[in-house]
């Protein structure tokens, strides 16, 4: 049975909202606009903030859906939530319904750590916060948050097992790896920066 809930899972992730999003209420193919991805960021760089906020909603449930809910059906250890976690965001970031692209995964993750330790994901959403304020780039603030969450999970209540800071650390070095272009951007000063008319950024990717 957990297997059948891995596989669903993934498929729950790899639900390209984004992408229908835009094909069905703009006509077009994000993947051909903007950066390209598909996610909260890009949808709000192409389509604004009335389409991005509820992407951005239907992601971050992609992730918290299966590790809140699939553990009570399928029942077995406490590696399953996570591994229902790490298949949705795998999903998200290669949705086989769209030539295996898709997002960044941080919605996505911030769902599976809302589920998982919503204090360190709180903690979280302040240092991205901070980070987007004060560099005004939304990838700089996903990658600080993706690299402070282990040690958030490690110290905040209700207090994590080892396996699961460890899971955190490897998927928030998943999620830096995802954000590589980003940045070379960075490093060349070439990365988009939030409140630059049509080089706006928004949450999530």
């Amino acid at each position: 049975m957990n297997v059948l809930l891995l596989a669903l899972s993934y498929l729950f992730g790899a639900t390209p909202t984004s992408y229908w999003v835009g094909r069905a209420f703009h006509g077009i193919d994000l993947r051909e606009h903007g950066s390209g991805n598909l996610g909260a960021t890009n949808t709000f760089r192409v389509m604004g903030w009335k389409w991005a906020v509820p992407v951005m909603v239907v992601d971050v449930s992609k992730g918290f859906v299966p590790v809140w809910f699939f553990p009570g059906l399928g029942g077995g250890g406490s590696a399953w939530p996570m591994a229902f976690g790490a298949a949705a965001i795998v999903g998200h970031m290669f949705s086989l319904w769209v030539g295996f692209k898709g997002g960044k995964g941080v919605a996505t993750s911030a769902g599976v750590f809302l589920a998982l330790a919503p204090w360190a994901v709180l903690a979280g959403l302040g240092v991205w916060l901070v980070v987007l304020f004060t560099t005004r780039m939304v990838a700089v603030g996903s990658i600080a948050a993706a690299a402070s969450l282990p040690f958030l999970v490690a110290s905040l209540p209700p207090g994590a097992s080892p396996g699961l800071v460890a899971f955190t650390a490897a998927l928030g070095a998943f999620v830096i790896w995802a954000h590589r272009s980003n940045i070379r951007r960075i490093l060349k000063g070439e990365e988009n920066r939030f409140g630059r008319g049509r080089k706006n950024e928004a949450p999530g990717g």
